[in-house]
């Protein structure tokens, strides 16, 4: 029965990723926004919810290293799987955007602004709320971004009527289906594993971080096979911006959120250089199997240093 309900949430996660895509260019083509915003904002809200359940719950319950742990393998998840997997998989990597130029600033400053603020071992509230303000600067940041240029629309896609009901129940649609999608497919994999002897070390070390990354990765990946590389890397960015400011923010809010930097330092220092290589790969333009290789490779060192 696993078996069977890994296959259908899958495809489901497929068609939702298809919908997102769809529904949001429509979006983007009606309001005159880049696909890279659209990525960074209404689509990376929307795969940023299951790591925001899971932050908010762990807090409620006062676990704070659950809630933080959380943040933190999924924006290292996020860089090193989803973007090594894209850069692997999509033939043709080419932003339109300078992503260098205009946003490699977010891509450091909220990891940044978070080793700042729990520096003393504390996320309160009142640093919570500048989390939250720190989400509001990023999207008026995106709000200063010009209409798309007329290269960028699909001529198809743009003759289709826009149709504010049907678009938004299909958006709506897409995000129930790849976030419980990826509940029922990590639920059903561990169960997998499990009857094959898999150790419950290694379902418990991605079973979190990786399921809640998961609706990232199929979009992202979807979104770069159909040669929208701006919105596959802006639904990253949007999404780690989303995981410090308002995922850790809305979770200080419900409680104080306690921080041990020392003990958790090794995860960290990954999430930490798996940011600055995703300046570096922006820097160069290096949109390739190259840089796909080196972020697995970060992944492969991250996985190992969590080995029993």
């Amino acid at each position: 029965m696993d078996y069977i309900i890994f296959i259908i949430s899958m495809a489901a996660l497929i068609k939702g990723a298809d919908l997102i895509i769809k529904e949001s260019e429509k979006i983007a083509l009606h309001f005159g926004i880049s696909e890279f915003v659209i990525g960074a904002t209404l689509i990376a809200f929307g795969t940023s919810l299951p790591e925001m359940a899971a932050s908010i719950a762990a807090s409620l319950k006062d676990k704070s290293d659950l809630a933080v742990s959380n943040v933190i393998g999924s924006v290292a998840l996020n860089i090193t799987l989803v973007l090594g997997v894209v850069f692997l998989l999509a033939k043709k990597i080419e932003p339109r955007r300078d992503i260098f130029k205009q946003d490699s600033p977010w891509g450091l400053f909220p990891i940044l602004t978070f080793l700042l603020m729990a520096y003393d071992g504390t996320i309160s509230r009142g640093e919570g709320i500048l989390f939250l303000a720190l989400m509001a600067a990023y999207l008026l940041f995106l709000a200063q971004e010009p209409s798309i240029v007329a290269e960028e629309v699909d001529e198809e896609l743009a003759k289709e009527p826009f149709n504010w009901p049907p678009t938004l129940g299909l958006l709506i649609l897409g995000f129930v289906m790849v976030v419980y999608g990826a509940d029922f497919a990590v639920s059903s994999a561990s169960n997998i594993a499990r009857s094959l002897g898999v150790s419950e070390w290694v379902i418990g070390l991605f079973l979190v971080a990786f399921g809640t990354s998961l609706p990232e990765l199929v979009v992202s990946v979807q979104a770069a096979i159909q040669k929208k590389a701006d919105m596959s890397i802006g639904n990253i960015i949007g999404s780690n911006v989303a995981n410090f400011s308002m995922v850790l923010g809305s979770a200080a809010l419900v409680n104080p959120l306690r921080v041990d930097l020392a003990a958790n330092a090794f995860d960290i220092l990954v999430a930490l250089v798996a940011s600055v290589m995703l300046v570096f790969i922006t820097a160069s333009r290096l949109y390739n199997r190259s840089a796909g290789i080196a972020l697995l490779v970060i992944l492969g060192v991250f996985v190992l240093g969590h080995t029993p």
